[in-house]
């Protein structure tokens, strides 16, 4: 209030200059609001198109660029990626900044949006800047945790992840799985486990839960459990092959060769070129006995995987014996 009882005389200086067809505070022309409304209807109502045309409109009937709305942007941007156009979203989102350099929504829209596009060095630039606006700002925080994670520093994605749970009343329980994530991937397997408990508890439906907590009890060596825990989530996503895929590796682990086996030969009714089933088959096949079919598997999958690839190696390994 201070700031504005020293500015008031400038303040009306320039509505008098502009004359009374002119916005205030960069708000757009008088009148316009009326506009801005039904385009946010039309976003409302799913009617992407016309809201992008009608923003379209009333964000550049305006020259002077200043005055162009931050809301009127995003709500553009965010009609565009309705639209399944993200590339001009993110070109909408950076426009708008370049004159609301610290608009917060609008740096937090462009952080995500970098984050689901795999840029996440560019990603990691819009939530620093959203950070040094907003501190504790929980969708930054808990989107950086995310981009540190992704390059595989894990132990300064759960300092991002602390101080999210600081500031969030009620935490969603994918941002725990993510965080229980981040302790399995450094091996530290009874605080991985302690914190995809606490996500199961919240929600006991998520596959991805129950496979992060079958990983954490394979850790801590509890191996019957996490069978136990992995066919739980087979049973919420019998469609996930990469599941099925852990199943039978693990049982062919355990001895279990038919049962492997038998898991693997369904995979490759459904993913005939699934490389990793074919892999599995061949391990099952060799302790089997059946040693001549499981080196023509091996020299098979080492020729025609990629070098780098797991399944590459092992085979080129196994095929050499």
């Amino acid at each position: 209030m201070k700031v504005f009882n020293r500015n008031w005389i400038g303040i009306v200086s320039v509505v008098l200059l502009t004359g009374c067809s002119s916005g205030f505070l960069g708000l757009g022309p008088l009148g316009d609001h009326k506009e801005y409304t039904q385009a946010r209807d039309a976003y409302d109502a799913g009617n992407y198109p016309v809201a992008v045309a009608q923003l379209t409109d009333y964000i550049y009937k305006t020259s002077n660029v200043t005055r162009r709305e931050a809301r009127a942007y995003r709500l553009l941007g965010k009609s565009y990626e309705q639209l399944n156009q993200p590339g001009r979203a993110l070109e909408v989102y950076l426009e708008a900044l370049e004159f609301h350099p610290d608009n917060v929504p609008l740096l937090l829209e462009a952080g995500r949006l970098y984050q689901q596009n795999g840029l996440t060095t560019r990603s990691i630039e819009m939530y620093e800047r959203a950070l040094k606006e907003e501190p504790n700002n929980t969708e930054a925080l808990a989107g950086q945790a995310a981009n540190y994670s992704t390059l595989g520093f894990y132990s300064k994605a759960r300092n991002f992840y602390d101080r999210f749970f600081e500031k969030s009343s009620q935490v969603s329980p994918v941002y725990r799985a993510r965080y229980a994530d981040t302790f399995l991937r450094q091996r530290d397997y009874a605080h991985a486990f302690i914190h995809i408990t606490l996500a199961l508890e919240q929600d006991p439906a998520n596959a991805d839960f129950w496979r992060i907590s079958a990983e954490s009890r394979r850790g801590l060596q509890q191996k019957d459990e996490a069978l136990a825990d992995l066919e739980m989530a087979i049973s919420l996503a019998p469609e996930r092959t990469d599941l099925l895929a852990q199943q039978a590796l693990w049982l062919y682990e355990k001895g279990d060769t038919k049962k492997s086996l038998q898991i693997a030969e369904e995979i490759l009714k459904r993913q005939p070129d699934n490389a990793l089933a074919r892999l599995i088959q061949a391990l099952n096949w060799q302790k089997q006995g059946r040693k001549t079919a499981a080196r023509n598997q091996f020299a098979h999958l080492a020729q025609t995987s990629p070098t780098q690839s797991l399944v590459g190696q092992v085979a080129r390994h196994l095929a050499d014996k």
